[in-house]
C-alpha cells in the first residue's frame, strides 16, 4: 500500500471502492427494470402471509388456551382432593391405631394395668386433658363400672398423644355400651363438662349409632360439634370382644378450615364446591341457585337434579372421571370437572368461567389484528420511501460508475476466499491458523491473516491455561465437598438425641458461611445423671477455622468423659491446644454440665456469648457474668464457673456471634436486643421451634445480604423428673 497524503493507492479500501462500482452498473440496469412489478408483488404477498398468520393465532391461541384450562381445572381438582381426602385419611389411620389397642385391652383384660379413675384438678389452658363422662343413669359408683373404668383407663395416655401430635385431630374418645365415655378434648371443653357435672350419653351420637349398625369404619355426615357448635364430621370403629360390642372409638375432624378455603375460592374467574356421596352440596361459596349450601332436609342430589351436564359433572367427580363440561348456570355458562375424596365419597368440583378463558384468546385476537394493520400501513409507507430513494441513488451512482476494476476486485476476493476455507475448516482438534504466502497482499488483507494467526496462537495457549485451572478448580471444590460432609457428620444431628429421656428436650443446628466452618457444638451423657453442653466458635473461617475446630471438639468431649468440672476441663484442653499451636488460631468455648435429675449444674465460659435463659412463664434474658479468655492464647488462664439452677419448663439457648453479627447490606448487625425480642416473640414453645423461628428472624432481617459468618445454636429445656 501507498499513502500520498490523503489518497490510498493499493489499499483494501481503494480495491473495495472499485468493486462496487461495477457492482452498481449492473444493478441500476436490472433493479431498474423489475423494483415496481417485485414490490406489487410482495406487497400481496405480506398481506396474504399476514391474513394467514391471524387465522392460524387465532385457531392455536384458542387451542392453547383450551389445553391450558384443561389441565388447570383437572390438576386444580385433582390438588384440592388430595389435599381433602389427606385430613380424612389421617383421622382414619388415627382411629385405627385407638381400634387396634381397645382390641388389644378387651382380648386380655386381666394382663393389662389398673388405672386408677382420675378427674381432672386443673384446666390449664391451652393442653389436651382426658376426662371421664358417663350417661345420666350410668353409676359411675358400682363395681363393675369402677372395674371397666380401670380397663379402659389404659387408653389416656394413647388418646392424648394422638391428639397433642395430629394435625386434624379436633377430639378422640372411647364410648362403651355401660354408657360412660373416656374422651381426651381441649381443657376449655373439659373444664364445660365438670361444669356440666361430666353428663354425657354417647350412645345417643350419631356417631356411636352409626358404627355399631354398619359393623367397621364410619365416616359421619357433618354435624355440628356437640360443645363447640364447631362444623365438622366424626370417624368411628367399633371393637368387639367374643362378638359382642365392647366399644365404639372415634375422633373428631373440624372443617372451618375447608369451608373457610371453599369460600375463599370464589373469584372473577370461577369458584369451587364440594358435594356429598349422596350428590348434596355441602360447601359452596355462591348463596344462589342450585349450587348453594341448604339444610339437610331441603338439599337435593344433584345427580337427579338441575341440567344434565351439572349431574354428569357430579357423577364423573364422585366415580373419578377427569372430563370437563359445559356446564349453564343461573348466571353464567361455566366449564367444571371434579375428583373424588375417597375416604369419605365426596368430591371437589371446581368451575371456570367461560367469558374468564375465551377473555384472553379475544384479547390476543385484537392486539393480533392491531398489530397486523399497523404494520402494513408502516411496510406500504416504508416500500414507497426506499422505491425512491433507491432510484435516485442507482441513477447518480450509475452516472458515476464509468471504470470497472474487475482484475482488482479477483485479487481482492481470491485472497480472503482462501483465507475463509482455512478458518472454516477449524475444529478444536486442529485450532491453528498459520500465516501463508497467499494471504501477503500487500494490503489490510495481510494485516487481517497476520491478526488471525497470532489470535489463533493466543487461542490455544489460553485453551490450555484455562484447562489446566479447570481441572485445578475441579479437585479443589470436591476436595471441599467431601471436608463439608465430613465435618457435618462429627456434629449430632439426631434428633430427639436421647428419646429415652423425657427429663429433657434439646435441638441444636449449623449454618456455615463457607464450604466448611469453625464453630461447632457438642451434647453427650457424661453418665446417666450428667449432660454435657459445649458451644464454641474458632477464630477465622475456612479449612484453617474447620481442622481446628475437628481437633478442639475431640479434645473436650475426650477430656469430659475423664471427669471434673467444667473449668477443670477447658483447663486442660487449653493448655492441650497451645502445644505446636503456630497458626495463632483460638476458640471460644461455652461448656455447662447439667445434673439431670435436680437440674443443677455449672458452666464456664471462655471468651464465648452469654447465654440466654427463661423461667417457666418468664421471658428470656442474657445471663451475664465474668468471662475467661479464649482457649489456645495462654497455656495457663484461669477459668471461671458459676452454678446455675434450672427448674420445670426453663429453657436455656446458647449460640455462636455469627448469630447476633448478621448483618445486613448496610453492615448494621442483628444485635442482642433483637435476639432476645426474637426469643420472645415465641418464648413457650419447643427447642426445635425457637431455633426456627431465629433462624427466620435472621432471614428476614438480613434480607439479600451475604452470610458472613457461621450460624449455630443450641437450646434445651428441661422438665426435670415426673
Amino acid at each position: 500500500m501507498k499513502r500520498i497524503k490523503n489518497f490510498v493507492i493499493g489499499g483494501i479500501e481503494n480495491k473495495v471502492f472499485n468493486l462496487v462500482f461495477l457492482t452498481i452498473i449492473m444493478i441500476v440496469l436490472v433493479y431498474t427494470l423489475v423494483i415496481y412489478h417485485q414490490s406489487k408483488e410482495l406487497a400481496g404477498v405480506i398481506e396474504e402471509t399476514s391474513r394467514q398468520q391471524q387465522e392460524s393465532v387465532e385457531t392455536i391461541s384458542a387451542a392453547v388456551m383450551q389445553g391450558v384450562m384443561d389441565n388447570t381445572m383437572n390438576d386444580t381438582a385433582v390438588m384440592q382432593a388430595d389435599l381433602a381426602d389427606r385430613m380424612f385419611c389421617e383421622i382414619r389411620n388415627d382411629v385405627h391405631m385407638l381400634a387396634d389397642y381397645a382390641e388389644v385391652l378387651y382380648a386380655d383384660p386381666e394382663a393389662a394395668a389398673r388405672v386408677e379413675p382420675a378427674v381432672p384438678a386443673t384446666f390449664p389452658e391451652g393442653e389436651n386433658l382426658t376426662a371421664w363422662l358417663h350417661a345420666q343413669q350410668t353409676d359411675v359408683t358400682s363395681e363393675e363400672i369402677l372395674e371397666e373404668m380401670e380397663l379402659i383407663g389404659n387408653m389416656s395416655g394413647m388418646l392424648k398423644s394422638l391428639l397433642d401430635n395430629s394435625e386434624y385431630l379436633g377430639a378422640c374418645y372411647i364410648a362403651t355400651p355401660s354408657g360412660l365415655t373416656l374422651m381426651c378434648d381441649d381443657a376449655a371443653v373439659i373444664k364445660e363438662c365438670a361444669e356440666a357435672d361430666y353428663i354425657f350419653d354417647a350412645r345417643t351420637r350419631p356417631w356411636y349409632q352409626g358404627a355399631e349398625q354398619k359393623g367397621s369404619l364410619y365416616f359421619t355426615g357433618i354435624e355440628r360439634d356437640y360443645y363447640t357448635d364447631r362444623i365438622g364430621i366424626i370417624c368411628a370403629i367399633p371393637v368387639y370382644q367374643d362378638g359382642k360390642l365392647a366399644a365404639v372409638v372415634g375422633g373428631d375432624l373440624f372443617l372451618d378450615d375447608m369451608e373457610q378455603a371453599i369460600s375463599d375460592s370464589a373469584t372473577d374467574s370461577g369458584f369451587q364446591f364440594i358435594v356429598d356421596e349422596k350428590g348434596h352440596v355441602i360447601f359452596s361459596p355462591r348463596t344462589e341457585g342450585i349450587l348453594r349450601v341448604v339444610p339437610t332436609a331441603e338439599a337435593v342430589d344433584l345427580r337427579n337434579a338441575g341440567s344434565e351436564d351439572l349431574a354428569a359433572v357430579v357423577k364423573d367427580a364422585l366415580n373419578g372421571v377427569r372430563v370437563i363440561r359445559p356446564v349453564a348456570l343461573e348466571d353464567k355458562e361455566c366449564y367444571m370437572t371434579g375428583a373424588p375424596v375417597k375416604n369419605v365419597g365426596w368430591a371437589v368440583v371446581v368451575a371456570t368461567y367461560r367469558e374468564a378463558v375465551e377473555k384472553p384468546a379475544e384479547m390476543m385476537k385484537a392486539q393480533q389484528r392491531e398489530i397486523r394493520a399497523a404494520a402494513e400501513e408502516s411496510y406500504r409507507r416504508g416500500i414507497t420511501r426506499s422505491g425512491k430513494m433507491i432510484t435516485v441513488l442507482l441513477l447518480l451512482l450509475g452516472i458515476l460508475a464509468l471504470v470497472n476494476a474487475l482484475i482488482l476486485a479477483r485479487r481482492i476476493v481470491r485472497p480472503l476466499n482462501r483465507m475463509t476455507k482455512r478458518i472454516a475448516v477449524l475444529t478444536g482438534e486442529d485450532p491453528a491458523f498459520e500465516m501463508a504466502e497467499e494471504y501477503k497482499s500487500g494490503d489490510e488483507i495481510e494485516v487481517l491473516a497476520q491478526s488471525f494467526a497470532e489470535l489463533s496462537r493466543r487461542t490455544r495457549e489460553y485453551i490450555a491455561e484455562n484447562t489446566r485451572i479447570t481441572a485445578e478448580k475441579e479437585r479443589i471444590g470436591a476436595e471441599l465437598n467431601v471436608a463439608a460432609r465430613i465435618q457435618a457428620d462429627m456434629l449430632p444431628r439426631i434428633f430427639p438425641p436421647f428419646p429415652e429421656r423425657s427429663e429433657f428436650d434439646l435441638y441444636a443446628l449449623m449454618d456455615p458461611a463457607k464450604e466448611v466452618g469453625g464453630d461447632f457444638y457438642d451434647f453427650f451423657m457424661i453418665d446417666e445423671d450428667h449432660l454435657a453442653l459445649v458451644m464454641a466458635d474458632v477464630s477465622g473461617k475456612g479449612v484453617p477455622a474447620a481442622l481446628f475446630m475437628v481437633i478442639a471438639k475431640t479434645l473436650i468431649r475426650n477430656r469430659a468423659q475423664m471427669g471434673g468440672s467444667p473449668a477443670q476441663i477447658l483447663s486442660d484442653v487449653n493448655r492441650q491446644l497451645c502445644e505446636h499451636n503456630t497458626s495463632g488460631l483460638f476458640v471460644t468455648v461455652w461448656m455447662a454440665i447439667l445434673q439431670i435429675s435436680t437440674g443443677k449444674g455449672m458452666a464456664a465460659n471462655a471468651g464465648h456469648e452469654h447465654p440466654a435463659l427463661r423461667h417457666e412463664g418468664g421471658a428470656f434474658a442474657l445471663v451475664e457474668y465474668k468471662h475467661s479468655p479464649p482457649l489456645g492464647l495462654l497455656e495457663e488462664i484461669p477459668v471461671l464457673e458459676h452454678a446455675f439452677e434450672l427448674h420445670r419448663g426453663d429453657t436455656l439457648f446458647v449460640y455462636t456471634d455469627g448469630v447476633t453479627e448478621a448483618a445486613q447490606k448496610e453492615n448494621q448487625l442483628f444485635g442482642e436486643k433483637r435476639l432476645v425480642d426474637a426469643l420472645n416473640s415465641k418464648a413457650d414453645t419447643t427447642p426445635e421451634e425457637v431455633l426456627e423461628n431465629i433462624t427466620e428472624r435472621i432471614a428476614e432481617y438480613v434480607g439479600t445480604a451475604a452470610q458472613f459468618d457461621d450460624i449455630t445454636m443450641l437450646c434445651l429445656k428441661y422438665y426435670g423428673k415426673e
